[in-house]
């Protein structure tokens, strides 16, 4: 069972996107620098079906995305979370960030448009930084995509 500490509309998530970011409790990875060890403790309301049609109900069209931030030790349950969106809402595109290096075994990419991976490693940064070991893929006809560099300010020339 999944629980959802918060939730908030965001811009810099997702790029191109206007995403409810849910904040999965429970995290296991406990990464060194972690900007949020609130999430390592399994407290929170429970994520269910009722509380994703809730959201798409009350928010409609002032979202694109929904995007699932954690869940890594239920990852089942984001993936069938995440089938529930996709048929309740064939417009809203679904995210999933998690501190996992690779995907789990049977984990079913159709269900998303976006995936990061990777743990938050202090000295290499997030996935603004381009010494990153995290990854940002757009889903692309069942294939990841890279799309990390959409993360680093490039400086342009003049």
């Amino acid at each position: 069972m999944l629980r959802y500490i918060n939730y908030d509309i965001v811009f810099q998530e997702i790029p191109d996107e206007v995403t409810l970011a849910v904040n999965i409790s429970g995290c296991p990875n406990r990464c060194v620098g972690c900007h949020s060890p609130h999430l390592w403790e399994d407290t929170g309301e429970m994520l269910n079906e009722n509380v994703l049609s809730g959201w798409l109900d009350n928010y409609g069209d002032a979202i694109t995305c929904i995007c699932f931030m954690g869940g890594d030790a239920e990852s089942h349950e984001v993936g069938r979370l995440a089938d529930y969106i996709r048929k309740k809402s064939g417009s809203v595109k679904i995210a999933w960030y998690s501190g996992r290096a690779d995907l789990p075994a049977g984990f079913s990419l159709q269900k998303f448009d976006y995936i990061k991976l990777g743990a938050y490693v202090e000295h290499l940064g997030g996935l603004n930084a381009p010494t990153t070991n995290q990854r940002f893929y757009h889903i692309e006809k069942g294939e990841m995509i890279d799309k990390t560099d959409r993360f680093h300010k490039h400086k342009h020339k003049n």
